[in-house]
């Protein structure tokens, strides 16, 4: 029997090769991923949280470049739930995605899908999670591509790689903090405690003897592949005493440069080299939010692991504490992102779009719209609500991608704006409050096969403004430029870095200020837009793109699987 199974899966394997869908050099690593509801004791309490294979945080997934993953996800929860592969292209294969009810319908209680994951060029750290309301606070883990065989690192290899998860905890369901806040209208409750690798650290009550621990050797160099998984900060990140050499960022090289901190955005992955040149000791390698809002309710309690030496040393005194930038030091943040540059080199070349063919710019605002019922708890009475190009977004109840693909009617339309519809000092001062006011509608825009793509993400001043991390679903993008203010078509442009830029899948657009993209749209099928900021997604800070098929067979949008869930 078990012969007969090995022989199907090499038949499939060749009908897969033949088709064109894996690569000659590929390997195909299989997964099983059971969701289910397992107890976690955090703070002094413990409750029931939703977990892949009962782990918190999942489990690491490691595959080569160009290798592919099949991912069996059984639902055994008592939700729905998707998978997300962050940062991964899919190369005309859409379909395993994962945005709930942008690519695919919810995987239900009780059934499972079969998601096949091709990877193509990324190399590095990137991540997989939920994306099914906030399931994802629970439901993550990293995803490490190592360079493909007989290839090496574009730096001298390390004694080890570790991965460094930055989460986030709530004592209460995170489901019942969604449903309450968007019942009330209001900002949802700030979380209990930041988490290094699924633990608090010391800084919090009952965490000590679970604290992470990282034991290295004096003279040794280890690779900390550090993701972002918090639900709604940036954060800063550093090791006391230690310089960090920054070396990668969302699957892909940078040019190595040494920092005290790093920024992280929530969807953003960094890589750094530790070295362990200290006096033998223990440090701290810490965490803290960044919040540039004055008034913002907000967890300021910095999440620890510790950094041991091997060795005998005295241990009677408490590990040192990293110094990290002021929580609201917003030049700090802007200042480390700026500093990413692509390592663009022989081996890892850059093929920025210069002649762009489609420009857009769209803007990011935190809006109000008015209670239904009764008064709610947000500005003035209102609702909190949040839209690009002052569209907010609205959810249907078919997936997008089944739609446009078996042409279903009445599920979306294709006039996503490429200017907003009011042109206004986007970050000035007393803004009026009718701009406050978002359409609610389900909108795509549709893109052209070989289009050289430019955006302009603007952020907004409306109730104040905030950072947004944008991450775009099926492409990595060059990001060629940023700034503060409202951005400048004439001027800005004249800046911009078209040599080595970092190539990314999720940029922070830094308060009142701007970032400007580029990618070539070669990837047929449909691309969810978003901020990662939980709550601003569940309040509408998210648009789609529709990349049309090109005229080449392999230009083409693939067929769906046949276990797709169904709505």
């Amino acid at each position: 029997m078990r012969l007969k199974v090995k022989i199907f899966i090499q038949q499939i394997l060749v009908f897969l090769f033949l088709l064109g869908l894996l690569p000659a050099h590929a390997f195909v690593h299989r997964h099983r991923f059971v969701i289910k509801e397992a107890p976690y004791s955090k703070l002094c309490s413990s409750k029931n949280i939703l977990t892949v294979n009962g782990q918190f945080p999942g489990p690491v997934i490691y595959a080569n470049t160009g290798d592919t993953l099949v991912v069996n996800v059984q639902n055994d929860g008592t939700q729905n739930i998707t998978i997300h592969w962050h940062g991964v292209k899919q190369p005309r294969y859409p379909w395993s995605d994962g945005p709930e009810f942008i690519t695919q319908c919810p995987i239900r209680p009780g059934t499972n899908f079969s998601q096949r994951i091709n990877l193509s060029d990324e190399e590095g750290t990137l991540w997989w999670h939920a994306h099914s309301d906030w399931s994802r606070a629970t439901v993550n883990g990293a995803l490490i591509i190592r360079p493909a065989n007989k290839t090496n690192y574009p730096f001298p290899r390390p004694t080890a790689e570790i991965p460094i998860i930055l989460g986030e905890w709530w004592k209460s369901d995170v489901q019942a903090v969604v449903n309450e806040f968007l019942t009330s209208g209001a900002d949802a409750n700030k979380s209990d405690a930041f988490l290094i690798n699924g633990q608090p650290g010391d800084l919090y009550p009952c965490s000590t003897n679970d604290t992470f621990k990282l034991t290295v050797e004096k003279n040794k160099t280890y690779l900390l592949r550090i993701v972002n998984a918090v639900m709604n900060n940036l954060m800063f990140f550093s090791v006391a005493n230690h310089q960090l050499t920054v070396v990668g960022t969302d699957g892909a090289y940078v040019k190595p440069f040494k920092s005290n901190y790093i920024t992280i955005s929530p969807g953003e992955t960094i890589d750094v080299l530790l070295e362990a040149n200290q006096n033998p000791n223990h440090y701290y390698m810490g965490a803290k939010a960044y919040n540039s809002v004055v008034g913002v309710d907000f967890n300021n309690i910095t999440t620890t692991a510790i950094v041991q030496y091997r060795g005998n040393y005295s241990t009677s005194s408490p590990p040192i504490l990293p110094d990290l930038p002021n929580f609201d030091d917003t030049n700090a943040s802007f200042n480390f992102t700026r500093s990413l540059k692509s390592l663009a080199d022989k081996g890892h070349p850059i093929d920025v779009p210069l002649n762009v063919t489609t420009n857009l710019l769209f803007t990011f605002s935190v809006n109000t719209l008015p209670c239904e019922d009764e008064s709610c708890s947000g500005p003035n009475g209102d609702r909190f609500a949040a839209s690009v190009n002052n569209i907010s977004f609205v959810l249907p109840r078919i997936d997008i991608l089944e739609a446009y693909y078996k042409n279903i009617q009445g599920v979306y339309r294709d006039e996503f704006p490429s200017f907003p519809p009011l042109n206004f000092n986007f970050t000035g001062d007393s803004l009026p409050v009718e701009l406050q006011r978002p359409d609610r509608r389900t909108e795509v825009h549709v893109l052209e096969y070989g289009t050289h793509v430019e955006i302009v993400l603007q952020g907004t001043s409306l109730l104040g403004g905030v950072d947004h991390p944008i991450h775009l679903h099926g492409y990595s993008f060059y990001v060629v430029g940023s700034g503060f203010g409202n951005f400048d078509k004439d001027k800005d442009p004249l800046n911009y870095n078209l040599v080595d830029p970092p190539l990314q899948n999720t940029i922070a657009v830094v308060r009142n200020g701007w970032a400007a993209i580029r990618f070539k749209a070669d990837n047929p099928g449909v691309w969810f837009m978003h901020c990662h900021l939980e709550r601003h997604v569940s309040w509408g800070m998210e648009m789609a793109f529709i990349v049309k098929d090109g005229k080449g067979s392999e230009e083409k949008l693939l067929p769906p699987p046949p276990d797709m869930p169904q709505c």
